[in-house]
C-alpha cells in the first residue's frame, strides 16, 4: 500500500472507485456506458410499471452476482409489481422499488427520487457516464443542483430527519445546526430534505428542531447547491489548526472522495495551505461519499520524495506531496466504500490510529442509471482488498469511541480522542 502506483493502475482504480453516500445511502463507485439488455422493450400496463420494470430488468442484467444471491428474481417481480402499479406517487413507487431491492441485501443498491439530496449528489458524481445515458432529460441545462442548506441526514424512527453531518461553509453550518439535531418542521410544515427549500432559495426559513430532548427554532437561508462544489469547498473550509498541549493539531474533513480533485486539494492544504504548519493531522473520513482509491494512502509514504516545481515566472507547485508527521483517522458507521479501503490500509500498514466506530461494510463497485423520474444506484462488481472481502464486514478501529447520535451540543468524543492521542494529553 505504501508503494507508488503507476499511472495506468491509478487511472483504472479511479474509474472503478468513483464515489460513496452520506447518511444512510450506501456509496457509489463505478460508472460505464452500457445500457441493460432489453431496456427499450418494456410495454407497461400502467405508468408506474415502466420504471419498475426497467429497474427490475437492470438488476437482472447488471447486478454483480448473476445468481442474484440465490433469489428467484422473476418471483420477486411478481411479489412487487402489483404494489408498484397501485403506487399513487413517485415516493410511494420508490418505496416499493426499494423494498424489492432490499431483498438482494447488497450495498450500493438503491433507488433515489428528486426529493432526496442523494439523487443530485449521485447524478453529479456520475455525470460523465449519465450524459451518455440521456441525462439531459433530467437536467436540460446540464446543471446539477438542488435547493438546500448543506446538511446530511437520515430518517428517524418517527419519520423525522436526523442530521448526521453539517458541511462547513454552508447555510446549515452558519445557522448552528449540529449532528444529532432532529428536524421536526420547516416554516411549520413537515420537513423534507429538498422539498422544504423549493422556491425558497435566498429566503429565511424557520426550522423547528429537537436537540438533546429540547425543542428550539433556528433560522436558515437555503441556497442552490452544486454537490461537487459544496463537498470540495466544505473540505477546504474544515481545515484548521488547534493549539493543544503545546502542539499544533491539524484537522480536515473529507466529506466526499469521488474525484481526484479532493486528494489534490488535501495535498495543497498540507503542503502550502491551512495545515502546512501543523505538527500532527486528524484525517476525518466520517460520513459523506466514498470514492477514494488505494493510492491516496501514498500521501503517508515516508520513503518517497516530494517535488517542488517552479516555472520561469517563479510560480511553484508541489508534486507527490507527503505527510511525514503523526496522523490519526476518524471513521464511523457512515464511512463507506472507497473510504473503507483507505481505513483498511491505514490500519493494516500502521500509519496511525483509526479512531471511532466500525465502518459500514459497504464495499461493492456500483454504477448509476436514470430510470423514470429517479436514479438507480446498482452494485455491479464485487470488491476484495488484499484478498479480503469488506462487504458486510467493515473495518474495526484501533481505538473504539462511541458517539451518541443524539448528543447534539455535547461535543464530538471521537474528535476529542484523536486530539488527545496526537497531543499527548
Amino acid at each position: 500500500m505504501n508503494e507508488l502506483i503507476d499511472t495506468t493502475c491509478s487511472r483504472r482504480w479511479f474509474l472503478r472507485f468513483a464515489a460513496a453516500v452520506c447518511s444512510v445511502s450506501p456509496f457509489a463507485l463505478f460508472a460505464e456506458e452500457r445500457q441493460p439488455e432489453g431496456a427499450a422493450a418494456t410495454d407497461p400496463s400502467s405508468e408506474n410499471a415502466a420504471p419498475f420494470e426497467n429497474v427490475w430488468r437492470t438488476v437482472r442484467d447488471r447486478f454483480y452476482d448473476p445468481q442474484l444471491h440465490g433469489l428467484d428474481w422473476s418471483a420477486v417481480r411478481e411479489r412487487y409489481i402489483g404494489n408498484a402499479e397501485k403506487a399513487t406517487s413517485e415516493q410511494a413507487l420508490a418505496a416499493v422499488i426499494n423494498r424489492m431491492l432490499s431483498e438482494l441485501q447488497a450495498s450500493h443498491t438503491r433507488f433515489y427520487t428528486p426529493d432526496e439530496p442523494e439523487y443530485y449528489q449521485l447524478a453529479d458524481i456520475f455525470a460523465g457516464a449519465l450524459r451518455r445515458r440521456g441525462m439531459q432529460s433530467a437536467f436540460p441545462d446540464g446543471r446539477i443542483s438542488y435547493p438546500g442548506i448543506g446538511v446530511l441526514s437520515r430518517p428517524a424512527s418517527d419519520g423525522q430527519s436526523v442530521v448526521t453531518g453539517v458541511i462547513e461553509g454552508t447555510p446549515g453550518r452558519h445557522a448552528g445546526l449540529l449532528a444529532g439535531d432532529e428536524i421536526l418542521s420547516a416554516d411549520g410544515a413537515p420537513f423534507q430534505p429538498v422539498g422544504s427549500f423549493r422556491g425558497k432559495v435566498g429566503k429565511p426559513i424557520l426550522l423547528t428542531i429537537k436537540r438533546a430532548g429540547a425543542v428550539t427554532q433556528i433560522e436558515v437561508t437555503p441556497v442552490e447547491i452544486e454537490p461537487g462544489k459544496m463537498f470540495l469547498d466544505g473540505m477546504q473550509a474544515s481545515a484548521h489548526i488547534m493549539q493543544v498541549n503545546g502542539r499544533r493539531i491539524g484537522y480536515v474533513h473529507v466529506w466526499c472522495y469521488a474525484g481526484l480533485a479532493y486528494q489534490r486539494a488535501l495535498e495543497g492544504l498540507i503542503s502550502e495551505g491551512a495545515l502546512k504548519d501543523a505538527d500532527a493531522l486528524i484525517w476525518d473520513l466520517r460520513d459523506g461519499w466514498g470514492g477514494a482509491v488505494p493510492e491516496y494512502l501514498d500521501l503517508f509514504n515516508a520513503r518517497a520524495p516530494t517535488m517542488q516545481v517552479t516555472d520561469r515566472n517563479g510560480e511553484s507547485e508541489f508534486e507527490d506531496v507527503k505527510w511525514r508527521k503523526p496522523v490519526a483517522m476518524l471513521v464511523n458507521g457512515g464511512t463507506r466504500s472507497g473510504k473503507e479501503v483507505l481505513a483498511y490500509g491505514f490500519k493494516k500498514y500502521r500509519l496511525g490510529e483509526v479512531i471511532g466506530t466500525r465502518t459500514e461494510g459497504a464495499v461493492l463497485a456500483a454504477t448509476a442509471f436514470l430510470i423514470g423520474g429517479g436514479l438507480l444506484l446498482l452494485a455491479v462488481e464485487d470488491v476484495r482488498v488484499d484478498g479480503e472481502r469488506l462487504e458486510g464486514v467493515g473495518v474495526t478501529p484501533t481505538i473504539e469511541v462511541e458517539a451518541d447520535p443524539a448528543s447534539g451540543a455535547q461535543g464530538d468524543p471521537q474528535l476529542d480522542r484523536a486530539v488527545a492521542v496526537l497531543s499527548g494529553a
